[in-house]
């Protein structure tokens, strides 16, 4: 898809850098940075309740969001097309925005090295979304299944970017963010691009649609499927995380290399349901690239249980067929999704 050149930003000025040949990132040797003190306040996420909806009384089915399953509060943000951030994943630069995705893929991106694809579609992040990252060859095929995305990044190198232009995904990267876009001086370069994504969804270029539904979701009153499981140990290269599910609120609770996985404002990373697929990674162009069209292993925490199954599809504009070792659909509980992508041979440890 061809890429259209845009106004420069209003905020602060991103300047277009020469991306870098392996990652694509820029970063930016002339920028003004935008002072600590005018960024807006930290908000404390706010959590969707984790609990399977009530059915309604009128007898007429509750129109629900696509990527979360949760009753429409907003008719006009469920028929806006998903904004996909591509965002770095490192204990020196910790997150903002990780906790306001509809969905939240982490790909592996580099040997060692993960990055997260952040979904955003029902509701907008409370804060400004970053550090915000480069692409890989990989992402055309994990989010082609959005139904022609906008996909926020930094950039990427000429192979990489020519991919993004000939797929269905909408380049909306630094030098196209018109005005959605600024550096920030808390963090360095490359570390410090943010894109705000309520202003995204005003500014993005043509060419984005609705996503279609893409899991299948348990009923009001409805069990979680599998055996009762306190959360996951898995790695992903040399990352170690863990989910541990916090019957309280109904969320698991993210660590990383073993330690409370937070955002820049503190909040620990939760979610509603902890999706694993595991990919077949071959050699890509300087990147691992997972192999995400054909079919593998899957494991799906939600609701406190475990279920281990298998995911599979023939088109990457299908989303995932997820089917329990039983046959049956494997199903999630309305909300939040955190889907890993390890290795075929990295560890997965139920609690």
């Amino acid at each position: 898809m061809p890429s259209r050149s845009r106004a420069t930003l209003g905020i602060v000025l991103v300047a277009a850098a020469t991306l870098a040949a392996c990652g694509g990132d820029s970063s930016g040797d002339s920028k003004e940075t935008l002072p600590i003190s005018s960024l807006p306040p930290t908000v404390a996420s706010t959590i969707p309740p984790s609990t399977v909806p009530g059915p309604t009384t009128t007898g007429v089915p509750t129109a629900t969001y696509p990527l979360t399953g949760l009753p429409v509060t907003d008719p006009a943000a469920a028929a806006r097309p998903a904004i996909v951030a591509k965002v770095g994943n490192y204990d020196k630069y910790p997150t903002t925005g990780l906790n306001d995705g509809d969905i939240v893929f982490e790909e592996l991106i580099n040997d060692h090295i993960t990055r997260f694809a952040i979904v955003y579609h029902s509701q907008a992040a409370k804060e400004f979304v970053g550090p915000v990252r480069s692409g890989r060859l990989q992402d055309v095929d994990l989010l082609t299944s959005l139904n022609h995305p906008i996909l926020a990044w930094a950039g990427g190198n000429a192979h990489v970017t020519n991919d993004i232009n000939d797929s269905t995904l909408v380049n909306m990267n630094m030098t196209h963010c018109n005005g959605a876009c600024f550096r920030v001086d808390f963090f360095s370069a490359p570390y410090n691009l943010y894109f705000d994504i309520a202003k995204a969804w005003t500014v993005a270029p043509e060419g984005g649609q609705t996503p279609p539904p893409h899991f299948t979701y348990r009923s009001a009153g409805e069990a979680a499927q599998g055996t009762p499981a306190g959360g996951v140990d898995l790695t992903i290269d040399s990352y170690k995380i863990g989910w541990a599910y916090n019957s309280g609120t109904g969320l698991y609770e993210r660590t990383q290399n073993k330690k409370a996985d937070t955002e820049r404002n503190g909040d620990l990373v939760t979610t509603h349901n902890v999706l694993i697929l595991k990919m077949a990674y071959k050699a890509g162009f300087a990147s691992p690239d997972a192999q995400s069209i054909g079919n593998g292993e899957a494991w799906l925490f939600s609701g406190g249980s475990m279920v281990h199954g298998t995911w599979s599809r023939t088109e990457n504009t299908q989303p995932y067929t997820l089917l329990a070792d039983d046959g049956t659909p494997m199903k999630l509980t309305p909300g939040r999704t955190f889907i890993e992508l390890p290795r075929t041979q990295d560890t997965i440890t139920s609690k």
